[in-house]
């Protein structure tokens, strides 16, 4: 080691997926890194949401460049990591189509269903267009793939991990030197990464700059009976209750151990 220029210290607060990726990657490139989680690693969002990867979906917009390199980036990791056994990494036929609800029979409608729509979807499905292909569109299980990128950083790179509630960052002419836990606590840094999400205006210190909201979405996790019949899709869909009113808009993500259901509420 260079006594002269020692690695620097960096805290990363919150155990998210963010928080989690930021430290396994400042580790990996010689930081010395502590994880503050105030509950568990991907406990919240991080660990329930559908984990659907895109390549181009915000291609024209100004993270275009973000997206492309973070999609290749999960599938180097996955080939690093064995993503496809470990959390469930893998490439995705994505489809967006329209159903209406009904009490009726439909044997006859199902007879004709086109061939985009997978063989597990037993409604009549309107509409039918691919939007992504297995070389654009993937997926991984979200809280499997964040504590497995947690352990190869703690075990590989020295990450260490502290349980407990962040409560100030400790800023001296302008620069973050510590980070004060509630009891008292305080871990020196040279750097401070805030990744706590939509509970980063609890912060008195960012409350003052921004603020930062979170989004309400409700998301219903279903145990197939059968994992084998659930092929690698992603759903995109504009589903009409059979009593009226507004359409829902409820995104499916099949796992190969589970489905998780989305629909985000405003």
């Amino acid at each position: 080691m260079d006594a002269q220029n020692p690695p620097k210290k960096v805290v990363v607060c919150g155990g998210g997926v963010i928080g989690v990726c930021t430290a396994y990657f400042l580790s990996k490139k010689g930081a010395v890194v502590t994880l503050i989680e105030k509950s568990s690693v991907a406990c919240a969002a991080s660990g329930k949401a559908g984990g659907f990867l895109a390549l181009d979906w915000c291609d024209g917009g100004p993270v275009s460049p973000l997206a492309r390199a973070s999609f290749n980036l999960h599938r180097s990791l996955a080939e690093e990591l064995n993503g496809v056994e470990v959390y469930g990494y893998r490439p995705v036929t994505t489809v967006s189509f329209s159903i209406t609800e009904s009490s009726s029979s439909l044997s006859g409608q199902l007879a004709t269903k086109a061939s985009s729509v997978p063989s597990w979807v037993d409604g009549p499905a309107k509409g039918p267009r691919t939007i992504g292909t297995t070389a654009t569109t993937a997926q991984v299980h979200p809280q499997l793939f964040t504590k497995t990128l947690l352990s190869k950083a703690v075990e590989e790179y020295g990450v260490e991990v502290v349980i407990g509630k962040l409560e100030a960052v400790k800023v001296v002419e302008d620069k973050a030197e510590a980070v004060v836990l509630e009891g008292g606590r305080e871990i020196e840094a040279d750097a401070v990464v805030l990744a706590l999400g939509p509970w980063t205006s609890k912060l008195s210190l960012m409350d003052s700059i921004f603020r930062v909201y979170g989004l309400k979405a409700h998301s219903i996790i279903l145990e197939p009976k059968d994992p084998g019949a659930i092929t690698a899709h992603a759903l995109f869909l504009s589903y009409s209750p059979a009593e009226g009113g507004k359409p829902l808009d409820p995104e499916v993500y099949p796992r190969p151990t589970e489905t998780d259901l989305g629909c985000e509420s405003a």
